[in-house]
C-alpha cells in the first residue's frame, strides 16, 4: 500500500470511528515550544507540576513515540443541546463532562481500534494513540495538520466545529502524506472571550493564566480557592465554558450524535445540597467513571460549597451545616465560608 492510499484509508477509518476531523503533519519540534517554556516560567501552570516535570519532553513528539515520523491529529465534536439554566442550589458543569462516560476512555478505545487497523495495513509499523495526557503540544500539531488556528482564548478553533471538540493524536514511525498547516487567524479584532472571563484569566490575548481560570480552580487546584476569585466562579461547580459560549465561531456548531456523550440530566445542572450527604462509597459510585472524578470528593464538595455561598442559597444551610462535620478540613472551611456569605445576605 503506497503513502497516498494509506493516508486516505487512515482518514476514512478515523471518520468511521466517530472523529469529525483528521489531519496529518510531520513529527517536528513545534514552533510554540518556546512560548510553552515562557508560560511555565511565568508560573501560569499553577499546581499542574506534571507539566514542568516533563517540560523537555514537549520539545519533540519522539518523547511520546521513539522514531516517530508522522502525527495524525484527530478531533471529536462533543457539543450537545444548550445548557439548562441553573437555579439556586444547582451548579453548572462544563459541557464536556455532562455524559456518563469519561471522554478519555471513549476516545482511547477508538484510538486503539484505529491503531489496530493501521497495523493490519502496515504490520511493521510502530503506532501509539494519545489524548491529552502525553507530553504533546496538541493544539500546535493540530494547527500544523490543518485542523484550525489557536484562538485568543488559547483553544483550537475550527470554522465548522468552533472549539467544541476533543483533540487526540495517533503517532507513527511511518511517513504519510501531510496536510497544509492552517496559516490564518480568524479571530480578527474580536475580544469576546477575553472580556467575558469572570476572573480575568487572560493577561493578554493568546495567553491563559491558569491560576485564575475557573476550570483550573474547580478541577486541578487541590487547595482552597483564593477568596478573591470565588465570586467570579459564579455557579460553576466543575469546569467553565464562558469563553467558549461567547465565541462567535461556536454559534453554528452542529450537535453531536455520538451516544457516548449523551448527557445525564442530573449533570445539567448538578444538584448540590444532596452531595454533602453522600458516603464515600456513594460518591465513588456516582462519579468514579466520569470526568467529575478528577477533583475527587473533597474538590467537588469544596466547589459546591462555594457555589452555594455565591448564590446565598438559604435552602442549602442544612447541607452546609452538615458539611461542617466533614472529616476533610478543606470541605469544612468551604462550608464555613458559604454559611458566612448566606448569613451576611441583606
Amino acid at each position: 500500500m503506497d503513502q497516498e492510499q494509506l493516508t486516505e484509508n487512515l482518514k476514512l477509518a478515523a471518520r468511521g470511528l466517530g472523529f469529525d476531523l483528521a489531519g496529518i503533519c510531520p513529527a517536528v519540534s513545534p514552533a510554540g515550544f518556546s512560548q510553552f517554556r515562557q508560560w511555565l516560567a511565568a508560573g501560569y501552570a499553577g499546581q499542574m507540576h506534571y507539566l514542568a516535570e516533563r517540560e523537555a519532553a514537549y520539545e519533540h513528539p519522539s518523547s511520546v513515540l521513539q522514531g516517530v515520523r508522522s502525527v495524525v491529529m484527530l478531533a471529536m465534536n462533543y457539543k450537545r443541546e444548550p445548557p439548562v439554566e441553573s437555579k439556586p442550589g444547582e451548579g453548572r458543569v462544563s459541557r464536556y463532562a455532562w455524559g456518563e462516560a469519561d471522554y478519555h476512555d471513549v476516545i482511547h478505545e477508538r484510538l486503539k481500534q484505529l491503531a489496530r487497523m493501521f497495523r493490519d495495513w502496515v504490520p511493521e509499523a510502530s503506532v501509539r494513540g494519545v489524548i491529552d495526557t502525553a507530553p504533546l503540544l496538541e493544539r500546535e500539531f493540530a494547527q500544523l495538520a490543518g485542523l484550525g488556528w489557536i484562538g485568543k482564548n488559547t483553544l483550537l478553533l475550527n470554522k465548522s466545529f468552533g472549539s467544541w471538540f476533543f483533540l487526540a493524536a495517533l503517532l507513527t514511525d511511518q511517513e504519510l502524506v501531510y496536510d497544509e498547516p492552517h496559516a490564518t487567524d480568524h479571530c480578527g479584532t474580536c475580544r469576546a472571550c477575553l472580556d467575558a472571563c469572570p476572573t480575568d484569566a487572560f493577561p493578554q490575548p493568546y495567553v491563559l493564566d491558569a491560576t485564575k481560570c475557573i476550570s483550573y480552580l474547580t478541577i486541578e487546584l487541590r487547595e482552597q480557592i483564593p477568596e478573591t476569585l470565588r465570586a467570579g466562579m459564579g455557579d460553576w461547580v466543575f469546569g467553565c465554558d464562558v469563553c467558549q459560549d461567547v465565541c462567535p465561531w461556536n454559534n453554528r456548531v452542529p450537535t453531536t450524535n455520538e451516544p457516548a456523550f449523551a448527557p445525564r440530566p442530573d449533570n445539567n445542572p448538578l444538584q448540590l445540597a444532596a452531595l454533602f450527604y453522600l458516603s464515600d462509597g456513594q460518591f465513588r459510585d456516582r462519579f468514579r467513571k466520569t470526568p467529575l472524578w478528577r477533583p475527587k470528593r473533597r474538590g467537588i464538595l469544596r466547589n459546591a460549597a462555594i457555589v452555594l455561598g455565591n448564590q446565598r442559597a438559604q435552602t442549602a444551610v442544612p447541607a452546609l451545616t452538615h458539611g461542617l462535620e466533614d472529616p476533610d478540613p478543606l470541605v469544612q472551611d468551604s462550608c464555613r465560608w458559604a454559611l458566612q456569605q448566606i448569613s451576611n445576605t441583606p
